[in-house]
């Protein structure tokens, strides 16, 4: 993990840390579900107070860019809420799905109907 914080800059330690992980997940170098170093190892390897780590990853937890896992620690989860989303809407989707298929409803006329419902909400 390649961290520039700049010491002398008037910007927080820990806004410069917050600031290098987005930088780094917009560069791809931090994908979703890569785990970044614990508080003590980052803290450590950069040379700053632990405090100062644990508030960057809290401040990303609250941006949604890291969920806090007790075994991973933090992890990167930009779409963790998309991901859920999708996760539930399947399960529905899957009940749906079984009931057209007991009618004999064809999948092109259920893609026509979320076609249709789609329109409603453009």
């Amino acid at each position: 993990m390649f961290i520039e914080i700049d010491f002398n800059s008037d910007e927080a330690l820990y806004l410069q840390l917050r600031n290098q992980i987005i930088m780094g997940i917009a560069a791809d170098r931090f994908r979703e579900g890569d785990s970044l170093p614990s508080v003590r190892q980052l803290a450590d390897t950069i040379g700053i107070n632990m405090h100062t780590v644990n508030k960057a990853y809290t401040v990303l937890k609250q941006e949604g860019y890291v969920k806090v896992d007790r075994r991973r620690g933090a992890v990167i989860a930009i779409d963790i809420d998309r991901m859920r989303t999708l996760e539930e809407l399947k399960k529905e989707l899957q009940v749906i799905l079984a009931k057209s298929t007991c009618k004999n409803i064809s999948k092109e006329e259920i893609h026509g109907l979320i076609e249709e419902i789609y329109e409603d909400y453009r």
